[in-house]
């Protein structure tokens, strides 16, 4: 039996999420089938660095499964994806001590939010970026962005609070890009709370539409009420960018 890491990529769209549900298609039933199915075991099970919700995406996920197949190393790769569907692939794989624990080892993560503020719209990022009708200042968001870098209390922009035991997360780096009608807002922290990415990318699209002053997102952070920050931005614009281990 060995552990084996694997970094897989997927499209958001069509899954409800990471996590296995009754009745539902989710990322981590179909890897678990197609692992399945590769190696003849009927006890398999996958777990990841962390669950993505419904229409998230995903460029670098990291999982792990342990497994007794005997598929040849040099093989094994190829081998998943010939059973996976075209909207998840396996980038990598690799064989780890048996402690590793994709969430538990993970250091920091990073996660990218992605707006779409062109003229008109795009039908074939309609997936992939969230839509704004209205021209962002970008700049604005950046400064905004500010105070939240560090060590804070992140209660805010926390949905469902409690569901961690603390809300305390260190954010090392966050900055706000433009390219011609893209926008994006880069976040790698030591953790995550649920749905904290999507609050702050939808407090600071507040402030970059100028219907908040760049002052509010300190506010928001200092008064810890999830009501006062802004609206979760859509899943389709999330995309989970890489978890890093030491």
């Amino acid at each position: 039996m060995r552990n084996y890491k694997i970094i897989l990529s997927y499209d958001g769209t069509e899954f409800r999420g990471w996590q296995t549900q009754r009745g539902y298609r989710t990322v981590q039933e179909t890897l678990e089938m197609a692992l399945m199915a590769l190696t003849g075991e009927t006890n398999l099970r996958v777990f990841a660095s962390g669950r993505t919700d419904a229409g998230v995406h995903a460029i670098g996920q990291v999982a792990n499964f342990f497994s007794a197949t005997h598929v040849p190393f040099e093989k094994l790769l190829g081998a998943i994806n010939a059973h996976l569907p075209d909207d998840l692939v396996v980038r990598s794989v690799e064989i780890v001590p048996d402690s590793f624990d994709p969430n538990r080892s993970a250091i920091r993560k990073m996660y990218r939010y992605v707006i779409h503020d062109g003229p008109t719209r795009d039908p074939f990022m309609r997936r992939y970026a969230c839509r704004s009708k209205h021209r962002i200042d970008d700049r604005a968001m950046a400064r905004a962005a500010e105070p939240l870098k560090g060590t804070h209390d992140f209660h805010s922009f926390e949905t469902e609070w409690p569901n961690r035991k603390s809300s305390v997360r260190t954010i090392m780096h966050l900055s706000v890009n433009r390219a011609g009608d893209y926008i994006w807002i880069d976040v790698e922290a030591d953790g995550f709370l649920y749905n904290m990415v999507r609050a702050i990318a939808g407090t600071l699209i507040q402030v970059g539409r100028g219907f908040w002053p760049e002052s509010s997102v300190a506010e928001v952070l200092k008064a810890q009420d999830r009501t006062m920050a802004g609206p979760n931005a859509p899943p389709e614009g999330l995309y989970l960018m890489r978890v890093t281990y030491e």
